[in-house]
């Protein structure tokens, strides 16, 4: 793609960008009340069954997904106009979702900026390794690259050590209001965990929030996983990069049936996204429908998704990512 056609592109998606207001609070109330409100229900129902009371928790589980997005979108500044809300609302929904504003915001900023770069991985990332990299790591480091490749350790261990762990601690060199926000999230978090646990009791609390915070973690987990993991997809070194190349062949578009794209707030339209962090989730739709050059980007559906389990590292000569059960006809 020339530099032309990239800059032609851009301008195309231009037209989307910035938030409208009645949509955000619109999409603001239609998360918010369904989330409480099913939470509630699922607490009602442990004095009927648990067998009633976890089906209820996946779906809340759903609409703290579509809180994220929120989040998400807040620390683009492109949730409202003004900066401010942008941050009293992500850091609202950054409680509920256990992650702090600011030091994610940080992070992700990092991640839109460096994404598919070979050279620049490793802040808000998926650790990737190439072919190369990883035959050449020691035994040790091939086994802790399997182990965090593990569908079972990515997507359920690691929603417990991301939200509850990692989110809690500032990185080193973290600015002072990073910190502070931390802090604030942290806090905020243990009070509320307290004050429910005192109200309606640990256990029941517990019996509510755990398969939530499980469930959305995973999901939220999968869909970062698979929106930069697929066969074709895009990672040149740092000299060969190229921004809008690598939101367009280097995001997937997740095409997803309605209402699970409705709960998960159009984020499977990553390609807009990475391409333009300024359109907000509402107008994503949009943005690719009337864009005739996203019309051919990589796209993925929930069955061929499924596929993406068995790509763990990026073979640099081929420009597609293998699996472990390739490696000895690669070597060769």
């Amino acid at each position: 793609m020339s530099k032309q056609l990239q800059r032609n592109l851009k301008k195309q998606v231009s037209p989307y960008e910035g938030p409208d207001l009645k949509s955000s609070i619109t999409q603001l109330i239609t998360t918010f009340i369904p989330f409480l409100l099913l939470w509630f229900l699922a607490y009602q129902s442990l004095s009927i069954s648990y067998f009633i009371t976890l089906p209820i928790t996946i779906l809340a589980a759903f609409f703290l997904v579509r809180m994220f997005i929120i989040f998400h979108d807040c620390c683009h500044y492109s949730f409202f106009k003004n900066r401010t809300a942008n941050k009293v609302v992500g850091t609202i929904t950054g409680i509920f979702t256990l992650f702090p504003f600011s030091q994610w915001q940080h992070d992700h900023s990092i991640h839109h900026a460096t994404s598919g770069n070979l050279d620049k991985r490793g802040t808000g990332d998926i650790w990737v390794l190439t072919v190369d990299e990883y035959l050449a790591q020691p035994l040790w480091g091939k086994i802790k690259y399997r182990l965090y490749r593990n569908p079972f350790i990515m997507f359920g261990l690691g929603p417990i050590y991301q939200f509850l762990i990692k989110n809690r601690f500032n990185k080193p060199g973290a600015r002072r209001p990073e910190r502070i926000n931390t802090y604030l999230t942290n806090v905020a978090i243990v009070v509320l965990i307290a004050l429910f646990c005192w109200l309606l009791g640990t256990v029941p609390f517990l019996l509510v929030q755990v398969p939530i915070f499980l469930i959305s973690g995973s999901i939220g987990i999968w869909l970062f996983y698979v929106q930069h993991t697929f066969e074709d997809s895009y990672y040149e070194k740092n000299d060969e990069w190229e921004y809008v190349m690598a939101a367009v062949e280097g995001s997937s578009f997740y095409k997803l049936p309605k209402f699970l794209q409705w709960l998960s707030g159009n984020i499977g339209y990553h390609h807009v996204h990475h391409l333009s962090p300024r359109v907000p989730n509402y107008k994503l739709e949009e943005a690719h429908n009337n864009t005739q050059p996203l019309q051919h980007v990589p796209t993925i559906t929930l069955s061929t998704s499924l596929k993406s389990l068995k790509f763990r590292l990026w073979d640099t000569q081929a420009k597609k990512f293998v699996g472990f059960n390739q490696l000895s006809k690669l070597q060769k």
